[in-house]
């Protein structure tokens, strides 16, 4: 009995010389890696240590005997996995490995619906370099990915967005990204929904239909979002000299932020006009080819390049640009989040690498690139 007891509670090592040094847990359902459950367990096992007349579990409703208490401490480790559904996902992890076949050290392969459950794009939503990544990923997943994600995977995926659309609402920042977003996450529910048959959905069609209705809730609480006006007395965008402001709407890759930035002031809607800075948006994202496909000609002969970004832009994908994304290893087969400033103070590649040269392995991944990182 004393040995059973402590082979159920005894961390599992790997054979693999790769392994970071994961603690494993034996479970009913196998073995799983728990990390941030560890003081739960160790409560649910002190209960068990302490009480010899009854436990009785969180509803009040299950009573066990003491010959029961081993069968009580296994339930909690279960239901911890399986309770909440507003639980945002069971690992925050920097890092994962992407494995794609079975080898004698490791069994299976790594999907979509694992890689983002495992990652933390939680953390990821709250910093400003990884905010437009994630939100693109979303929205790639929402067309084309949805339906191949766990059951798991898609309450995490609703839950993240769920934070991403408060943030939104708190912040005022990046509406139109989560606008676009939601419209083509609620185009694919409708679908799905007439659909249903024909697709395949995972879990009941009540809840897809709930789904779509809180996200039609969403698409109103953006539209009715009033941009509170901000008091300060100090140093404002259009007091600062003509050549700055200029510099700051050359720094923009997105037509769209340029309107936006020119709907501020008269000043700022004279230079968002300027055919110079929409010559050299049209230069940076499409090739010369493509220009001569759409030439756009005004009365007076001139090339309407405002007119013609807009025209390549629904024609040919924009070079994506994002403050920071996630990085693969080619050497050790592993997706990371990459922290410049431990990287810079420690020398951390971010991820237990055993190249000698690990910069030299690094690539970053698009949100497409991670996609396709697991179409096998």
């Amino acid at each position: 009995m004393f040995r059973d007891c402590l082979w159920e509670n005894m961390p599992f090592l790997g054979q693999d010389w790769r392994s970071p040094g994961w603690s494993w847990i034996k479970t009913e359902d196998g073995w799983k890696r728990c990390e941030s459950c560890n003081q739960e367990i160790e409560r649910d096992n002190n209960q068990c240590n302490i009480s010899h007349s009854i436990i009785v579990n969180s509803e009040d409703e299950d009573i066990f005997i003491p010959g029961d208490c081993e069968f009580a401490a296994k339930k909690r480790k279960k239901d911890h996995f399986r309770k909440s559904t507003n639980t945002q996902c069971f690992y925050r992890e920097k890092w994962i490995y992407v494995h794609k076949e079975s080898t004698r050290e490791r069994h299976g392969y790594c999907t979509l619906g694992e890689a983002f459950n495992r990652l933390d794009f939680s953390s990821a939503i709250q910093d400003i370099r990884r905010f437009n990544y994630v939100v693109k990923l979303l929205q790639l997943i929402a067309k084309s990915q949805l339906t191949s994600l766990s059951g798991v995977a898609q309450k995490n995926y609703f839950n993240i967005l769920d934070k991403i659309v408060q943030k939104v609402l708190d912040d005022q920042q990046n509406p139109r990204l989560i606008k676009d977003l939601l419209q083509d996450l609620s185009s694919t529910l409708c679908i799905l929904i007439r659909g249903v048959g024909k697709s395949v959905l995972v879990g009941n069609i009540n809840i897809w239909i709930c789904r779509l209705e809180t996200i039609l809730d969403w698409q109103q609480q953006l539209q009715n979002l009033q941009m509170n006006k901000q008091v300060n007395n100090g140093l404002t965008l259009s007091d600062l000299p003509l050549h700055m402001l200029n510099n700051i709407l050359y720094r923009f890759s997105d037509g769209w932020d340029i309107i936006t930035l020119g709907q501020v002031t008269p000043t700022l809607y004279m230079l968002s006009e300027d055919r110079q800075l929409w010559k050299k948006l049209c230069q940076y994202h499409f090739a010369e080819k493509q220009f001569c496909r759409h030439l756009i000609l005004s009365e007076k002969g001139h090339i309407e390049w405002k007119l013609m970004y807009f025209a390549l832009q629904k024609c040919y994908p924009i070079k994506e640009q994002y403050g920071d994304t996630l990085h693969f290893c080619r050497h050790c087969s592993i997706l990371f989040w990459k922290d410049y400033h431990v990287a810079l103070l420690f020398k951390d590649s971010g991820h237990p690498c055993t190249a000698n040269n690990p910069d030299s392995c690094f690539m970053p991944v698009s949100p497409q690139h991670f996609i396709d990182l697991f179409k096998f």
